[in-house]
């Protein structure tokens, strides 16, 4: 009989696991249809609430901090309940939470808001990518990097709905209200259609409250790297081409244009690449173009040269985030305990990344802040090998038909239930 390496059989029929990709991939759909959702109507809930640069800059800091904050207790609550069971009720709460911050009063409750609503997305985001990680070992392929892929499509497609609806003067309560209903609905069945993963019974519960194990804190500084470029270029790519490149509004606006779209289809298509290439390797690769990018965006002085510039960062950081989740459940130990401490680190990138290139900027100029990012980048180049467990059987193992047995298949499809 054929095993994962840490996680046990694997599938051993195709229909069972093409069920189990396409209920995770829906979970990571409707993860970043939540974040899309919210993004969208942000310039609505600055004027609502008539907050200053700095007001909104405070409120729009805290979902990222209740996500750094939450994230350490998502392993504990997935080896209690399961996978499924985390995902399900995290990823719902994520959602009855979403209307919260378009409903608040004043400055101080929003912030409260957004410090909620940031530790539910943080705890579904690790559930969810600890049952990615754990699928994609019993498929014995590469899948993460097409969930990740589906997280930027579903935050595209709310974002544009979110835009839509702006157009048309649609009261931002009732469209993000009705959204999170919609989204609560899809969650469900997509929820109950994921594999019953749970930990063997005689592994160890891990904390309550988990602090990054030591295995995970040079993987979670390869995505940092990553994500720090990407924080960068979504938040200051617009500015970056109307400051340093003279760029008119709606061409400022095509940079983050170009960024997200090139993430997003160079996620989805990622999982060729990185079974051709490995882990490593495609780290390797993703580090040389992000850092191309980089360098033409630093020696841009128009908008022709700086908008492909991080239309290339964008594909350089695309794959790196997931490798290191995939990387994370391989390590060792507790897989959702790894994953929520490579979350905590490469997130918090997240969350400092804007305010360094700001300040970066207002000692020296913008060119000079992404002469940083495009360093950074460089250092994927140097740290790929840390990905090295990403390769495992996720890479180029076998296949879903690979195990034969009826007592793993009987399992499985019991757990599996269709969409």
């Amino acid at each position: 009989m054929t095993t994962s390496p840490t996680t046990g059989p694997l599938f051993d029929d195709r229909g069972t696991a093409r069920r189990a990709r396409i209920a995770v991939a829906l979970v990571f759909a409707v993860h970043g249809a939540v974040g899309g959702t919210f993004a969208s109507r942000i310039p609505w809930l600055k004027d609502h609430l008539d907050l200053s640069p700095g007001q909104l800059g405070l409120a729009l800091v805290m979902p990222a901090i209740g996500s750094s904050l939450a994230m350490p207790l998502a392993g504990r609550i997935v080896h209690r309940y399961g996978g499924r069971a985390a995902v399900g009720g995290l990823l719902a709460l994520c959602c009855l939470i979403l209307p919260l911050p378009s409903l608040a009063p004043s400055l101080p409750v929003l912030c409260l808001f957004l410090l909620t609503y940031g530790a539910a997305a943080g705890m579904s985001d690790v559930a969810m990518n600890a049952q990615g990680v754990e699928i994609e070992q019993r498929l014995g392929r590469s899948i993460m990097s097409g969930l990740h892929g589906m997280w930027s499509a579903g935050c595209l497609v709310a974002a544009g709905v979110g835009i839509l609806a702006a157009h048309q003067d649609f009261d931002p309560r009732v469209q993000i209200a009705v959204t999170a209903v919609v989204l609560l609905a899809l969650t469900q069945p997509a929820c109950r259609a994921l594999p019953d993963l749970r930990a063997p019974e005689q592994a160890e519960a891990p904390p309550r409250f988990a602090l990054p194990p030591r295995s995970s804190l040079v993987i979670g500084l390869v995505g940092f790297c990553a994500v720090f470029a990407e924080g960068a270029s979504m938040d200051w790519s617009g500015v970056y081409l109307r400051d340093v490149t003279g760029a008119s509004p709606a061409v400022a606006a095509a940079a983050y244009t170009a960024f997200s779209l090139t993430m997003a289809v160079s996620r989805l298509a990622g999982d060729a690449v990185i079974r051709r290439l490995g882990a490593v390797r495609a780290t390797r690769l993703s580090g040389a173009i992000a850092t191309a990018g980089g360098l033409l965006v630093v020696a841009a002085d128009r908008p022709a040269l700086a908008v492909p510039g991080f239309a290339l960062i964008g594909i350089g950081v695309a794959v790196v985030v997931p490798l290191a989740f995939a990387a994370a459940g391989r390590s060792g130990g507790n897989p959702s305990q790894a994953i929520a401490g490579v979350a905590t680190v490469t997130y918090t990138s997240s969350l400092i990344a804007p305010a360094i290139v700001g300040g970066l900027a207002q000692a020296t100029s913008l060119t000079a802040s992404f002469g940083v990012v495009t360093a950074l980048s460089v250092a994927l180049l140097l740290s790929a090998g840390a990905l090295r467990r990403a390769e495992g059987q996720a890479a180029d193992g076998p296949g879903p038909e690979s195990v034969i047995t009826p007592e793993s298949k009987n399992a499985f499809e019991k757990n599996t239930p269709a969409i």
